[in-house]
C-alpha cells in the first residue's frame, strides 16, 4: 500500500508519541525526535518500521515526536495514522 496524503496521529503529551505519516520516495524513512533517544531510539525505530511493514507499507516518510511512549502506544499511533491515510473521503 502507498501513502497518498499526510496524516497525523497522537499527541505531544507525556508518555505519548505524535506520528506524522507522509508519502515516501520508495523506502521507509523515519525522522525521530525522542526524550529517550539514547536509551530507546533504535527500538522505537524498529517498532515503527515493523508496524508499517506488517500493514503493507513499504514507502513512507514518518516523522515521530516521542515523549516516552511504550511500544504498544507507538504501534497504536502508527496503525491509526495508516487507517487515516486509507480513508477515502477524508479532507
Amino acid at each position: 500500500m502507498e501513502v497518498k496524503r499526510t496524516v497525523v496521529s497522537g499527541t505531544l503529551e507525556s508518555s505519548d508519541i505524535m506520528i506524522t505519516l507522509e508519502k515516501g520516495n520508495g523506502t521507509i524513512e523515519i525522522e525521530l525526535d525522542s526524550t529517550v533517544m539514547k536509551q530507546f531510539g533504535s527500538s522505537i525505530r524498529q517498532v515503527i518500521e515493523e508496524t508499517l511493514r506488517e500493514q503493507g507499507i513499504d514507502s513512507a516518510l514518518v516523522i515521530a515526536r516521542d515523549r516516552g511512549a511504550l511500544d504498544c502506544t507507538i504501534r497504536a499511533r502508527v496503525q491509526a495514522a495508516i487507517a487515516k491515510a486509507q480513508e477515502e473521503n477524508a479532507a
